[in-house]
């Protein structure tokens, strides 16, 4: 019996214990650091990221129209050059030779020609001297036709050899064309960009026109020809601002302008990209010829816009404080009458702001080192992936909203205001 009272008499102490313990600890709860960024209003805008390659806006191929040995080259890489400057030579001992076959065939067709004509007259001459002579019935009438005949034949002759001296003379003029060909020239003024041939190389223009050099019209107009994913291609529209950056130079950005959006998609592994222009001034010259750019290209901005931080809408509460937060809001509610006849949100706290809401985004508020609730985001505007920008909203410029939480002596990472709150009932 004496022994059931001390069990009794222990129970209620520890009970009793326990009590004094709960009431004393339970208001000190879990001690936590949140990490905050305020409701602010500034500049906002939503972009697409990409990467091209920065080429001169007209870039000129040189070829030759004519097969040959290279005998001469007069420029090198980043020559300047003016249009009609000649900077190579083919060799021409062949098409020289061409030229005096040309020359000796036409002078063999003029002569045939020459000779054709006297065929013709001497021809002529028989068949009116027949056609007399069987008028008086002094010949046959088949002398008079073979007569004819013959003068027919010499007149095909020299039509032909007419036909040879205007091919022959086209034949000349070719050759004299190609002979101008073996003089390679600048067709525009600008920079050698690249020079493909060396003196003694053999160039074959038989089936196409092969490449001797490169020349960049104007190097202070590039352009970047940037691939932008499918998915993001429906954003791009001619004239938007692109903000270029190239590793060449790493604290330098570089403006540009969308000036082509190019309807041919390239497919690579089943990925599907589109080719976006972007003109850039390189009056600096300081980009090079294919370097690789790495483009942000502005879709939408505004100057003034309240916007919130994108972390505060995706931060969610301890479980500890959230339960806090519906004690208190339960509590008021019963102070002030179940339901509202107004037909308030549940769980609303002061200056408007309540401690969730499951059908819309919301953001959690910082004040005086607690959170006191949450308030509804409203209309999401643009985004560029840090800050979102809200319209219609009850959000006010200045509001701190919570971003990341830890536990007290834990480091919060990433920048912002970092405040200290205990909760408690």
């Amino acid at each position: 019996m004496k022994v059931f009272k001390m069990l009794s008499f222990g129970a209620i102490a520890a009970g009793i214990a326990w009590g004094v313990w709960y009431g004393f600890f339970r208001d000190e709860g879990t001690e936590y650091v949140y990490r905050t960024q305020p409701v602010t209003r500034g500049s906002i805008s939503a972009t697409v990221s990409a990467t091209g390659s920065v080429n001169p806006v007209e870039m000129v191929d040189v070829g030759t129209q004519v097969s040959g040995t290279i005998k001469e080259i007069y420029v090198d890489y980043n020559s300047r050059v003016t249009k009609g400057q000649l900077i190579a030579m083919l060799d021409t001992d062949m098409l020289q030779s061409r030229i005096e076959e040309a020359k000796a065939a036409l002078a063999l067709a003029q002569a045939r020609t020459t000779s054709a004509k006297a065929s013709v007259a001497d021809a002529d001459r028989t068949f009116k001297r027949n056609k007399e002579l069987w008028g008086r019935d002094l010949i046959a009438r088949s002398e008079l036709d073979a007569a004819e005949t013959k003068l027919s034949l010499a007149r095909a002759s020299l039509a032909e050899n007419n036909a040879q001296v205007v091919q022959a003379k086209a034949s000349l003029k070719q050759a004299e064309t190609s002979l101008g060909y073996a003089r390679i020239v600048s067709p525009v003024d600008g920079v050698v960009i690249a020079r493909k041939v060396d003196v003694g190389q053999t160039v074959a223009a038989s089936l196409q026109t092969p490449t001797l050099f490169s020349i960049a019209r104007d190097l202070t107009r590039m352009q970047i020809e940037a691939s932008v994913d499918e998915a993001d291609i429906g954003r791009i529209a001619e004239g938007q601002r692109a903000i270029c950056r190239f590793d060449a130079w790493p604290d330098t950005t570089f403006e540009g302008t969308v000036t082509q959006v190019r309807l041919k998609s390239t497919v690579v592994s089943n990925v599907v990209t589109y080719t976006v222009i972007i003109r850039v001034d390189n009056s600096e010259l300081k980009l090079k010829p294919s370097m690789t750019a790495n483009v942000t290209i502005v879709t939408e901005e505004k100057k003034d816009a309240l916007k919130v931080p994108a972390a505060a809408l995706r931060f969610t509460p301890p479980g500890d404080v959230l339960a806090a937060l519906s004690d208190a809001s339960g509590a008021e509610q019963e102070e002030e009458g179940e339901g509202s006849i107004m037909g308030l949100p549940p769980m609303r706290r002061r200056n408007g702001v309540r401690s969730g809401d499951e059908d819309e985004p919301v953001v959690w508020v910082v004040e005086d080192g607690k959170i006191v609730g949450s308030v509804p985001v409203g209309e999401q505007g643009i985004s560029d992936r840090t800050w979102v920008e809200v319209l219609n909203t009850q959000l006010k410029e200045g509001q701190e909203l919570a971003v990341a939480f830890s536990t007290a002596g834990a480091a919060v990472a990433a920048e912002g205001e970092a405040v200290v709150v205990r909760m408690g009932r």
